[in-house]
């Protein structure tokens, strides 16, 4: 056999495989549910910024790029998604794991560099914060969790 038919079988089932990977079903569940329950921000600009830089993971307000939509590409954005919203979803506010000293949990994953994570950073640019908005994204998450009730949006919560 000579190089160039090597190559070109090689070629052939690289493209091949990728066009396989197309049909595969993971990775397709777009949709954002509904939102039911915001936190009470305890100001419009910490809302503000989780927007800028959370909200596409840890909300039901993801904006889904295009290269969403092709795999495998597609399952890393959606196991991150799915994953971000079990751990922490700002329009599920009240319904999960996100109450009482979560605040102080948000404010340090923020503080230490863990979120929003580099490889999200890559892709959403808008998303990279300044020294200065980090400080007061965190300090507004500590806040804002450590408040009770309903929020901005959505139903409020229940005082009955």
């Amino acid at each position: 056999m000579n190089i160039k038919r090597v190559l070109l079988m090689g070629v052939a089932m690289v493209v091949g495989g990728f066009l396989l990977m197309q049909v595969a079903p993971y990775g397709r569940d777009h949709t954002n549910p509904p939102v039911i329950n915001e936190p009470a921000w305890d100001s419009p600009r910490t809302r503000l910024l989780a927007e800028r830089a959370c909200f596409d993971c840890h909300s039901n307000e993801t904006v889904w790029p295009w290269y969403s939509h092709v795999a495998p590409v597609s399952w890393l954005v959606q196991h991150d998604v799915d994953e971000g919203r079990q751990v922490l979803n700002f329009s599920a506010w009240g319904y999960g794991r996100n109450e009482g000293e979560e605040g102080e949990e948000m404010a340090e994953a923020v503080w230490e560099g863990e979120m929003p994570p580099a490889q999200f950073l890559l892709t959403h640019p808008e998303a990279r914060l300044t020294e200065a908005e980090k400080q007061q994204l965190a300090r507004g998450l500590a806040a804002t969790g450590s408040s009770s009730g309903g929020g901005e949006r959505g139903e409020q919560g229940d005082d009955d």
